[in-house]
């Protein structure tokens, strides 16, 4: 009631599109105890609900810790529901702050901030260390996929005594927070890499380069490891893009936004660049198809690059300012937001680069197969159901296009083999709160269940999955 909402700010946008380091500024710890002194002693705080966050964070305790400067004990609290604060403080949308109750008057509390400040100090300090298990259940886990989901079931299992071994196929662990988000939103050595280096020194085994499937072609047979284990866990994500079947699909410089995102980072890991083993959008007029996260970080991404200009399409109209009326408090606010590749857009393009209410009808090319650009059409909704609007028909060149459309379901290259049942989604068929699949001692969590999602929810599932499998294994689970 005293103190509007003050965000932390991120760095200027004319000096973070020169590196590629995170895009956040130092904490400021006035800023951060004056927001936590706005945290409202709520009678039902609905931040911890499943409309505010998935994993039930302690968010109104560890408020008041910071705000009393304790913050030993406010990273005690934040530990108790979420093994990695680290990722979430830094790319989680913040669902909670879109249910705090001060929002119903006021902008929220600063949630997520105050969480990445906790976590960061707390590293700081050297607070976190690796706790290792003390007993040993001689139990046995493969958990195949190494995204939050993964991870997360990795650590709970292990901290119950379990022997956890992770498969992941790429060359570096940690699934989409490796490779599917971009070091300038996720710092891949500085924060992944030291999360990682922790499990592993609580005794977590990782492969990597395991290509999990039927045990053709040099692959780790799935059967192989269901029986040589006591449990198995599919985490592999939601990895099958969504496409643009169009005419002109074929054409060459038409990619997945995750073949572009993946291959970036990669690449900056190896080598900074210097391999030239990624799609690069230097000088070319890049057009980014779908909004959301992956949208934004394919912006970012080129711009890093040194594109000669960027549009994002985007099918649906531009958001209010302010909540509709049938989006009430405390769901998630369906606003117009600026995000960080907008405003890094803006301040090299002078305008925002999002292009609302438009479809693409169809990709142009140029007698060597490569695209030149796309022809669009602006639509309106009419019961429920878009419509092209006559005479808006536009060419806009393009020598790249990005498709940032989401994701169907997982692959099936795992689960084939052994037999898994799917829903009608092609997710794997896995009851939510029990993560068993039709197999006993199979059982499945995040994306490859429930669909694309957050990773604050794969947390969520990995958590709660290794619960279940900790109650199969042991008639009974301690586990949270």
């Amino acid at each position: 009631m005293e103190f509007p909402r003050n965000a932390a700010p991120y760095r200027d946008a004319g000096a973070r599109l020169l590196d590629y380091n995170e895009i956040y500024t130092d904490h400021d710890v006035d800023r951060l105890t004056t927001q936590g002194a706005r945290c409202m002693d709520c009678g039902v705080p609905f931040c911890q609900s499943e409309d505010g966050c998935p994993i039930h964070n302690l968010i109104p305790e560890w408020n008041d810790l910071v705000y009393r400067d304790q913050w030993r004990e406010a990273l005690d609290r934040l530990h108790k529901t979420n093994n990695f604060p680290e990722f979430t403080g830094r790319v989680c949308p913040a669902p909670c702050e879109g249910a705090c109750v001060l929002g119903i008057t006021d902008p929220a509390v600063t949630i997520k901030n105050i969480e990445m400040a906790i976590i960061d100090r707390g590293f700081d300090e050297g607070w976190v260390i690796p706790e290792p298990p003390e007993t040993s259940t001689g139990k046995s886990i493969a958990v195949i996929g190494s995204g939050p989901a993964g991870l997360a079931a990795a650590a709970q299992l292990n901290k119950a005594g379990h022997t956890v071994t992770v498969y992941e196929r790429a060359d570096r662990i940690g699934g989409l927070l490796m490779y599917g988000i971009p070091n300038m939103k996720l710092a891949k050595n500085e924060v992944v890499e030291r999360r990682v280096q922790l499990l592993r020194d609580e005794g977590i085994e990782f492969v990597t380069g395991a290509n999990v499937a039927d045990g053709s072609d040099g692959s780790i047979a799935i059967d192989t490891l269901a029986a040589d284990n006591d449990a198995v866990l599919l985490a592999t994500g939601a990895t099958v893009p969504r496409d643009l079947p169009i005419p002109g699909r074929e054409l060459g410089g038409v990619h997945f936004a995750m073949e572009f995102l993946t291959a970036n980072t990669k690449s900056l890991l190896d080598s900074n660049h210097d391999d030239g083993q990624y799609i690069s959008a230097r000088d070319k007029d890049v057009i980014v198809i779908g909004g959301g996260d992956t949208g934004t970080d394919c912006i970012g991404t080129s711009l890093r690059h040194g594109c000669r200009s960027l549009v994002n399409f985007e099918l649906f109209p531009q958001p209010p300012a302010d909540r509709a009326p049938n989006n009430p408090w405390p769901t998630w606010p369906r606003i117009y937001r600026v995000d960080y590749g907008h405003e890094e857009a803006a301040h090299l393009q002078g305008d925002d680069p999002r292009v609302y209410s438009i479809s693409s009808l169809n990709f142009i090319g140029d007698d060597k197969g490569h695209v030149t650009g796309v022809r669009t059409v602006e639509v309106e909704m009419r019961d429920g159901q878009f419509h092209n609007i006559e005479g808006t028909e536009q060419d806009w060149p393009a020598d790249l296009v990005l498709l940032a459309m989401g994701f169907l379901g997982p692959e099936h290259e795992v689960s084939d083999p052994l037999g898994v049942e799917y829903d009608e989604r092609s997710n794997y068929q896995a009851a939510y709160g029990h993560y068993q699949t039709n197999l006993p001692n199979v059982f499945a969590a995040g994306d490859c269940r429930r669909g694309q999602s957050l990773v604050v929810r794969a947390i969520n599932e990995g958590r709660e999955a290794a619960r279940e499998i900790d109650r199969y294994l042991m008639g009974d689970t301690q586990l949270p």
